[in-house]
């Protein structure tokens, strides 16, 4: 065969290769999407429970709501979102009942919640502070994970006999009170006057380990504190102790009328208050009363603030799902209004 006969040939054999190999890519490539469409759905599907919702407007359009009667606990500091908010979500969802349950022999708060959300008495906790590891790793001796949603901002304020006349304290200051190193009020500043320091134990609930672990660096309390069983008790003893000193959730401190809440800040002379200016006097209240000062919160300009959680026991089962539809319930438009309402400040 000559030459000029073979280029017409071999230009043939090469556009067949050619589209035997094209067709072989195009075949190829569409078994493969099928394949990938059929399995992405299995690994990337979660159960619509257990999902956190971006927020609705009110309760009525929370979707995934169990029904069923669920029983919850946890942080004391949670009370005031119990009372205002709960209540309201219970008559907008009838078929979601909610019954707050308190641990037998121990005092209310997030450690005791969370410990009785992993022993199965609780559907869901409320807590004050994030879940601590040793926590993790119990309710992972039992097969189980926690997630924890936060909903809502919240701070701790300071409240000091209303009647002393200091303009502020650092958090560094704050820790030396409640550590022993200061038993003055002199030596931060402040009049001639024995410190008197409350505070409730460490195993009283998540504002106590939140102040430890934060404040105080892990330090145990100085031998002075005065250990008090719960805030109303201690906002009591502030009222007639002139040298006194309490800590506690900021929507528990701030509309107080018999105490003063303190500003506070992380260096000498840059104070925020935990309130808005200006402040109202223990004369005026309870006529007016002062509000949280929402905006330093918010900004993280004031220097103690945290996160409010709801914590879930991911079982796959109905309470889950009960958890994660009271978060989502409190996410809404609806939840968040009522939580400012509440005292607490809006987490979006």
């Amino acid at each position: 065969m000559s030459q000029k006969n073979e280029i017409p040939i071999l230009v043939l054999a090469l556009l067949i290769t050619g589209g035997l190999i094209a067709g072989g890519f195009w075949w190829f490539s569409r078994k493969s999407s099928l394949d990938l469409n059929k399995i992405s759905p299995d690994i990337t599907k979660q159960p619509q429970s257990s999902s956190v919702a971006s927020g609705g407007k009110n309760f009525t359009s929370v979707p995934n709501v169990p029904t069923g009667l669920f029983n919850y606990g946890g942080s004391t500091s949670w009370a005031p979102i119990r009372l205002a908010v709960d209540s309201a979500i219970v008559a907008a969802r009838p078929e979601f009942r909610l019954r707050y349950v308190e641990p037998n022999n121990v005092v209310p708060g997030s450690a005791p919640g969370i410990q009785s959300l992993i022993d199965g008495q609780l559907a869901f906790a409320q807590s004050s502070r994030p879940v601590l590891d040793q926590e993790l790793s119990r309710a992972q001796q039992r097969g189980i994970s926690l997630q924890q949603i936060p909903v809502a901002i919240d701070g701790l304020a300071v409240a000091v006999n209303p009647n002393l006349n200091i303009p502020g304290l650092t958090v560094d200051q704050l820790k030396s009170i409640y550590i022993g190193k200061f038993n003055n009020w002199n030596q931060v500043g402040g009049p001639n006057l024995p410190i008197k320091a409350y505070s409730r134990r460490t195993t009283d609930g998540g504002t106590v380990e939140l102040f430890v672990q934060d404040i105080l660096g892990g330090q145990p309390f100085g031998s002075q504190v005065e250990f008090v069983s719960t805030t109303t008790q201690a906002l009591q003893k502030l009222a007639g102790s002139p040298g006194g000193i309490y800590y506690a959730s900021a929507p528990e401190v701030v509309p107080q009328c018999s105490i003063k809440p303190l500003p506070l800040g992380r260096t000498q002379g840059q104070y925020i208050a935990p309130y808005q200016e200006p402040f109202v006097l223990p004369s005026e209240c309870p006529g007016k009363r002062n509000k949280l000062n929402i905006e330093a919160f918010q900004s993280g300009k004031y220097p103690i603030t945290r996160n409010l959680f709801v914590v879930v026991k991911q079982t796959g089962q109905t309470e889950q799902q009960a958890g994660v539809a009271y978060a989502n319930l409190l996410l809404t438009e609806q939840g968040q209004e009522l939580i400012s309402q509440a005292g607490f400040v809006k987490i979006r």
